[in-house]
């Protein structure tokens, strides 16, 4: 058999980094992670063939070369996924689908032939075996939480790894904590699952033997979650691969009380994590206590947020407007925590209740609910009627996100951060390729851009006052022009 691995186009979302990545010659920020672990668990007598639609385009002839068509997706997908299974179905080819927005919206693609849902390595193994039979059905799933200390490694050699500005790899799956808004306990269950020290340490191996030399996402919802044996296992493990090797660095997501734990911060941060993407959604006490986000309540998380990255690990952050529990006050609020905390990603979105979650339960008992969430967490979109007057709350967040991404709030946080930012080592010196994209920012921020002033003002005072991180520096300029234009789109006719 000859199986093509599709991966749908993204649009143009706060993750995808798509005016950032021009300033690195990158088409995507991370690769298929999911489809590249599927391929690993095909028999190992088919080809395989990865188009991701977000580095390349899909020929004829990929799609003539095919026997079967894999296609997995996300929510923010929905409209390319749809483009892919026409174009596959007028091919007369045979589809399989999975991943998030499969499993959560079946009933939406009568156009697929096999529904292979939920995790992989329950559904994958029957599936295969009933096609193998001539007898596979229309739909696999499975509630099972299957042990991922039996997953293969991903085929990265899949990828065209020059074109992603990151890799990725997964340690643990599920969560501990059940926030009403999120759908990762639908999803991965509640008890998280962890591979070995081992596994993990033989797909970096992999990574560094096929050439890669930049960042790797660890990207598990909450790596914390598994802390025991993140502690004693991954993270000794970590710190003796990273022995030697030049240019490797992690990041990931974790839960706030991570900041309680100074021993695991320091093990993290001697173990190459340099960034952490951390859900704080609210300030406000009664809206961390609607959405069950207990593990926030009580906490001057001002005062978390600056422990980590006193420590060395920058904190991106998570922010959600629209809690029943919000009042025109709620913006004034986000934005004095946003700056205050010096969280220069922050990532503000309007609350949306996607499907499998305890908030979708709860607005559908209420008969709030309008249709399906976009999947684009920053397009100023909601699937449910809000208790704030819509005009209202759509006008505060589209001046929100404008206020904190305008070029003078955001370059203040983006100084503040830096004066507290203390990681033990960094590489201070830059290759042709770093080289390369400050002189587009120079020519993009510093002559062109809007922002020309408060650039220059940040590299020379990063220059003088903290010269080991002007990288960063640039870096998060050409994160800040990425934010806007992003932003921009919000409340525009």
């Amino acid at each position: 058999m000859k199986a093509l691995l599709l991966y749908p186009e993204f649009p143009d979302t706060f993750w995808s980094f798509k005016h950032a990545l021009k300033f690195v010659r990158k088409r995507a920020t991370l690769p298929p992670l999911g489809l590249l672990t599927v391929a690993s668990l095909l028999p190992g007598d088919w080809e395989r063939r990865l188009v991701d639609l977000n580095v390349q385009k899909l020929s004829a002839k990929d799609i003539s070369w095919a026997d079967i068509v894999l296609i997995s997706a996300m929510a923010a997908q929905r409209s390319s996924s749809q483009d892919l299974i026409a174009r596959c179905r007028a091919a007369g080819k045979t589809i399989v689908a999975g991943g998030p927005l499969f499993t959560a919206e079946p009933e939406e693609f009568p156009e697929v032939d096999h529904l292979v849902l939920n995790e992989a390595e329950a559904t994958l193994p029957p599936f295969l075996r009933d096609l193998g039979e001539g007898r596979a059905r229309r739909v696999y799933a499975s509630e099972e939480r299957p042990d991922i200390r039996r997953t293969p490694a991903p085929l990265w050699e899949l990828a065209s790894m020059r074109r992603y500005a990151s890799m990725n790899i997964q340690f643990s799956r599920g969560c501990p904590y059940d926030c009403e808004f999120c759908n990762v306990t639908a999803l991965f269950g509640r008890r998280p699952r962890a591979k070995s020290a081992a596994q993990v340490i033989a797909e970096l191996d992999g990574l560094y033997a096929l050439g890669w030399r930049g960042s790797i996402f660890f990207v598990d919802d909450n790596l914390i979650g598994k802390g025991r044996v993140l502690r004693e296992e991954l993270l000794p493990a970590l710190i003796a691969w990273r022995e030697g090797k030049r240019g490797i660095s992690f990041y990931t997501e974790a839960s706030i009380d991570l900041a309680d734990d100074e021993e695991l911060i320091r093990r993290m941060v001697a173990a190459g994590f340099d960034t952490v993407f951390i859900g704080i959604e609210t300030p406000d006490e009664a809206g961390l206590a609607e959405c069950s986000k207990h593990h926030n309540r009580g906490r001057d998380m001002i005062a978390d947020v600056s422990r980590l990255q006193r420590a060395g690990l920058q904190v991106q952050g998570g922010f959600i407007v629209g809690f029943d529990s919000d009042t025109p006050a709620i913006f004034r609020r986000q934005m004095e925590f946003i700056q205050k905390s010096a969280i220069v990603t922050a990532m503000i979105g309007l609350l949306n209740a996607p499907r499998g979650t305890r908030l979708h339960e709860r607005l559908g008992r209420e008969d709030r609910l309008l249709g399906r969430i976009t999947g684009d967490n920053a397009d100023g979109t909601m699937n449910f009627v809000p208790r704030m007057n819509w005009d209202t709350l759509r006008d505060g967040y589209r001046d929100l996100v404008r206020g904190i991404y305008a070029p003078g709030a955001y370059y203040r946080r983006v100084r503040a951060f830096l004066r507290e930012y203390d990681p033990p080592r960094i590489e201070v010196s830059m290759d042709w390729a770093g080289l390369a994209a400050f002189a587009r920012s120079v020519v993009g921020l510093g002559v062109f851009g809007r922002e020309r002033f408060h650039y220059w003002s940040l590299i020379f005072w990063t220059s003088f006052r903290r010269p080991t991180l002007l990288r960063m520096a640039i870096v998060l300029a050409i994160y800040g022009h990425h934010f806007r234009k992003i932003y921009a789109r919000v409340g525009a006719p």
